[in-house]
């Protein structure tokens, strides 16, 4: 469940700045608490752009050598928005489920 999350997140990030370089997506999932190393984002970034869901291009640097700025494809925008629908239903659903947890308090 978590890697489908983090897909969902990494996705989100890449298509709510239109681009994004690996850093930078470790800087904002790390804002938030969600704790990834490059160890984790890069194999994953890879995949996806295997399954055509991430395109990538090189952008020169002022600090060094060219950098790889990855984007969404429209297949991964639509993959994306079918997540983001997947993960309200889910969360509705153990919201209901879990919703006397708050009263046990």
């Amino acid at each position: 469940m978590r890697r489908g999350i983090l897909e969902m997140c990494i996705l989100a990030i890449i298509h709510q700045d239109g681009e994004a370089y690996p850093s930078d997506i470790i800087n904002s999932l790390k804002t938030q608490n969600l704790i990834v190393v490059e160890g984790t984002l890069y194999p994953l970034l890879s995949r996806l752009k295997k399954s055509e869901l991430l395109e990538y291009s090189w952008k020169e640097s002022k600090s060094g050598p060219p950098r790889k700025y990855y984007s969404l494809t429209d297949e991964g925008k639509l993959f994306l928005g079918e997540l983001y629908f997947n993960w309200q239903a889910l969360a509705k659903a153990v919201t209901a489920t879990t919703k006397s947890l708050s009263k046990a308090k």
